[in-house]
C-alpha cells in the first residue's frame, strides 16, 4: 500500500527555506577570500625583512657521501621535492663521492635538469672529491663550486679501462701499426690506437657525448670534460676554476651563499636570480631508513648478511623448534636480499654462491671423500667474488678479498667440520636412555613358550619372542616396552 504524501505546514516550509538561505549565504561568504586589511602605517611595518623578499626563503642543504647508488638517488629526489614544496631559493648538495652506479647517476642528473629549484653542487669539506660519477653531477648542476684542497675528474667507467681487475696496474695498449705500404702497394688499415673493442669505444663515445651536452648546457669547459672521460683527467679546485670547469671556490657554506648571491641561473621554470646572502640554511638529515640502507648497501655487509641468513635457516631446519636461529637467519636473509636489490647483482655469481652452500651441505651426507666439499668451497668463493656486476658502475663494486676469504673459510669449517661431526654422531648407536638396550646381546636364562627371562648387560630382564628359545641361547634385543624386552635369536 502506497504511503500518503507528507504535507508540512506552510510556516514550517517558510522556516526551512529561511534556514537554507542563511546557510547558503554563510557558505558563499566563507568560500570567498576575506577582504584585505588596510595597509599599516610605515611605523608599524617590519623594516628589517619584508615578507615578499626572496631572502626570506630558505636554502636547503643535503649531504651526499660515498658511492652513488639507489640510496643517493633517493636522497636527491626527496631533497628536490622538499625544496620545491618549501619554495627554497636553492638546494646545496655537499658532495664527496668516488663515483657509483651509472643508472643512479643518470637518474640524479635527470632530476637536476627537471628541477625548478637551482641546484648548487659543492665539493666539500676539504679533502673531498667528485670523481667519476661526481664529475657528471658537477657538470649538470646550475652552480658548481669546490672547497680548497678538493679535486674532481677521472670520469672513465671502470669497466672500460684496459686493466683486467680493479686495482691492477694499468696496462699500456699494444703498439698498433700506422698507415704503411704493403708489398702489393696498398696501405694497411690503421687499428684503434687505444686498443679498445668496438663495443667499448661505442660506450665511451656515448659517455663523452653525454658529458659534453651537460657542459654546453651550463656553459662549462666541454673539451676538458671529454678528456676526463677518455683520459681519466683530474683537476684540483684551483685548476678547475682556471679551466672553467667550476664557477667558484668557497671556504664554507656561508662563503658559498655570499658568492652566488646575485647570480642568475636558468632552470626548468625559467631564469632565477639568487639572493642567498644571509639566507637561512636548513640542513636535511637522512631518516633512519636511509641510514640503514646506506649501511647494508655496502657489498661486504650484504654478503655477510646473506651468509648469516643461510646459516640461520639451515640451523632451524636441522633443529626444528630452536626458533632463535630461524628468526635471526630469516631477518638477516631478508635484509641481505633488500641490500642486493639496490646493488648491481650478477645472477650467475648469486647462483654459484647458492650452489657452493648446497655442495658443502651435501658433503656432510655423501661419502664423496671431500670432492663435493672442495667443489662447494670453490663455487662459494667464485660466486662471492663475482656476485656484483662491475659493468653497471664506474667504480669497482665488489666484496673485498679478506671478507670473501673469511666467509669461505668459515663456511668450509662449519659445513665440512661441525656438520660432518654432527651427522656422524647421529649415526652412532645410542649409549644412554632406554634406547641403549636395542641391539644388545644377551643369554636366555629361562624360557617357556613365547616368554621367559634373559640376561643382558649383567641384569635379568623379562623377555618375549614369537620363536621358541632354549636356555643358554644367545639373543639380540630388538625393542623394549617398559620392563619387557622383545628378543630374537642372534645370527
Amino acid at each position: 500500500m502506497a504511503l500518503p504524501p507528507i504535507r508540512l505546514p506552510s510556516r514550517w516550509a517558510a522556516w526551512t527555506a529561511l534556514i537554507l538561505g542563511v546557510g547558503l549565504l554563510l557558505a558563499s561568504g566563507a568560500g570567498r577570500p576575506s577582504a584585505q586589511p588596510a595597509e599599516r602605517p610605515a611605523a608599524d611595518r617590519p623594516v628589517d625583512r619584508p615578507v615578499d623578499r626572496p631572502v626570506d626563503r630558505p636554502v636547503l642543504l643535503v649531504d651526499i657521501k660515498g658511492a652513488i647508488g639507489v640510496v643517493s638517488a633517493g636522497q636527491m629526489t626527496k631533497a628536490l621535492q622538499r625544496a620545491a614544496a618549501a619554495g627554497a631559493q636553492a638546494l646545496v648538495v655537499r658532495l664527496d663521492t668516488p663515483g657509483g652506479l651509472l643508472s643512479s647517476t643518470r637518474e640524479m642528473i635527470h632530476a637536476i635538469l627537471a628541477s625548478p629549484v637551482p641546484v648548487v653542487m659543492y665539493v666539500a669539506p676539504n679533502g673531498s672529491r667528485a670523481a667519476s660519477a661526481g664529475t657528471y653531477l658537477m657538470y649538470a648542476a646550475h652552480v658548481a663550486a669546490m672547497a680548497p684542497s678538493t679535486h674532481l675528474g677521472a670520469a672513465t667507467p671502470i669497466s672500460l679501462t684496459p686493466t683486467g681487475f680493479p686495482g691492477s696496474p694499468p696496462q699500456s695498449p699494444p703498439p698498433q701499426p700506422g698507415p704503411d705500404a704493403s708489398k702489393d702497394g696498398k696501405d694497411k688499415e690503421t687499428a684503434p690506437a687505444d686498443g679498445r673493442t668496438a663495443a667499448e669505444r661505442k660506450a665511451i663515445n656515448d659517455a663523452v657525448a653525454y658529458i659534453r651536452s651537460l657542459a654546453e648546457l651550463r656553459g662549462r669547459n666541454a673539451d676538458w670534460a671529454e678528456r676526463a672521460v677518455r683520459e681519466a683527467a683530474t683537476l684540483t679546485a684551483s685548476a678547475a676554476l682556471k679551466e672553467r670547469v667550476i664557477d667558484l671556490i668557497a671556504e664554507n657554506v656561508d662563503d658559498l651563499l655570499a658568492q652566488i648571491d646575485g647570480r642568475t641561473v636558468k632552470t626548468q621554470a625559467g631564469e632565477v636570480r639568487l639572493e642567498t646572502r644571509g639566507s637561512r640554511v636548513v640542513e636535511l638529515k637522512p631518516d633512519w631508513k636511509t641510514e640503514i640502507m646506506q649501511v647494508i648497501s655496502d657489498p661486504n655487509v650484504a654478503l655477510i648478511l646473506m651468509t648469516i641468513g643461510i646459516y640461520g635457516i639451515l640451523f632451524e631446519f636441522w633443529n626444528p623448534g630452536v626458533v632463535a636461529p630461524g628468526v635471526i637467519g630469516g631477518i638477516c636473509l631478508i635484509v641481505g636480499l633488500t641490500a642486493l636489490s639496490v646493488l648491481p647483482v650478477n645472477y650467475a655469481g648469486l647462483a654459484l654462491l647458492a650452489l657452493g652452500v648446497a655442495l658443502m651441505v651435501a658433503e656432510a651426507f655423501l661419502p664423496s671423500f671431500g670432492v663435493v666439499g672442495l667443489g662447494g668451497i670453490a663455487a662459494f668463493a667464485i660466486g662471492a667474488l663475482f656476485l656484483f656486476d662491475p659493468d653497471q658502475s664506474d667504480i669497482p663494486i665488489q666484496a673485498s678479498w679478506p671478507v670473501v676469504a673469511g666467509l669461505t673459510a668459515l663456511s668450509a669449517v662449519f659445513f665440512l667440520g661441525v656438520l660432518g661431526l654432527a651427522v656422524r654422531a647421529r649415526r652412532r648407536p645410542v649409549v644412554t636412555g632406554s634406547e641403549e638396550m636395542i641391539g644388545s646381546v644377551g643369554e636366555v636364562v629361562q624360557w617357556t613358550g613365547s616368554k621367559g627371562r634373559v640376561r643382558v648387560a649383567g641384569e635379568i630382564w623379562a623377555a618375549e619372542s614369537p620363536l621358541i628359545l632354549a636356555e643358554g641361547q644367545k639373543v639380540r634385543v630388538a625393542s623394549r616396552s617398559g620392563l619387557v624386552l622383545a628378543v630374537e635369536p642372534k645370527t
